[in-house]
């Protein structure tokens, strides 16, 4: 089985895996330019499950002669833009369509890291304008019916006397590892696997900065004071819109930490805890591993990426 590792100098679902080209969103006849164009190459998708193939997993590519890419109705496609050189186009599968033989449709979150790293960002591009369509297929404001512009990139108002414009969504959310030097800050949630802890995290509120945020999630989460924080690096989550702004943070050394509403535990562990598996990881291609790496691997003469690897665990399909 393939999985994907991140670069150690970004993280998974970043980077410049796709060339956006966002100026053609603004060219009129730009789904007759992709159907002329041979070389086009087209994804599906039902209602958030993406079309993959095959074992280890790939993207489902299919060409312009595909049946039911001649069937599509042209409001149910996005231009992505050009990935791997090739213009790539997101085609939206009614409810009622029959899947094709030749591949099937899942969630993209459990099968993420068994994808070529490209793909999996690509295909998390997709997922996540899919959503956000699909979230605003009326107007806010009037309630009148919505129509996609600008390549499916815009979502309009159809009310001549309200014509709003909505635009993709993303909700900033902080993931932080805090520290008093020796210890890193965990928590768990009931719901992970048995032994799993991770950084602490939580969405930005409105009027609230991101380091403010940083202090108020871990104070509600653990009762630990953060004394310092800074950014550390962001991953795009569309699961269903977040975007992950990773990072690092200081507390005293005699911080006492505690279980919250959203923690079913919250605790201390030392590099040498970790390394004996008292936590169980989250899986290397989150943000949050990174951050635990980062501090780990700062007083640590064993990288973590070199400890075993039942540490962490694996990504859950289905």
């Amino acid at each position: 089985m393939h999985t994907a590792q991140p670069p150690k100098d970004r993280n998974f679902l970043a980077g410049p895996y796709i060339d956006r080209r966002a100026e053609l969103r603004e060219v009129e006849h730009w789904l007759d330019d992709a159907r002329r164009d041979g070389s086009t190459r087209y994804l599906f998708i039902h209602g958030t499950a993406i079309a993959i193939r095959g074992e280890p997993v790939e993207a489902a590519f299919v060409s312009a002669e595909h049946p039911l890419v001649q069937a599509a109705a042209p409001e149910t496609l996005v231009l992505l833009g050009w990935f791997r050189e090739l213009r790539c186009v997101l085609v939206q599968l009614d409810a009622a369509a029959p899947p094709p033989a030749d591949m099937r449709f899942e969630e993209l979150r459990p099968l993420a890291s068994e994808l070529d790293e490209g793909e999996a960002g690509l295909l998390a591009y997709a997922r996540a304008l899919a959503y956000w369509q699909h979230r605003h297929r009326r107007c806010g404001v009037c309630g009148a019916p919505t129509a996609p512009q600008r390549a499916g990139h815009v979502m309009r108002c159809t009310a001549l006397e309200c014509a709003t414009d909505f635009f993709p969504r993303v909700d900033p959310a902080i993931i932080v590892l805090v520290s008093d030097g020796e210890r890193a800050l965990l928590g768990r949630q009931a719901s992970w696997p048995a032994g799993r802890y991770s950084t602490i995290a939580g969405f930005v509120e409105p009027g609230e900065s991101l380091e403010d945020a940083v202090a108020r999630e871990v104070l509600e989460e653990t009762g630990v004071v953060v004394t310092d924080s800074h950014y550390h690096s962001s991953q795009p989550w569309p699961f269903p819109s977040s975007l992950m702004l990773g990072f690092m943070a200081s507390a005293p050394a005699d911080a006492i930490a505690r279980s919250s509403a959203e923690l079913e535990d919250a605790r201390w562990f030392t590099r040498a805890q970790i390394a004996a598996g008292e936590a169980v990881l989250p899986p290397p291609t989150s943000i949050s591993h990174r951050l635990i790496e980062t501090w780990f691997d700062a007083g640590s003469s064993t990288p973590l990426r070199d400890l075993p690897t039942r540490l962490w665990s694996p990504p859950r399909r289905g």
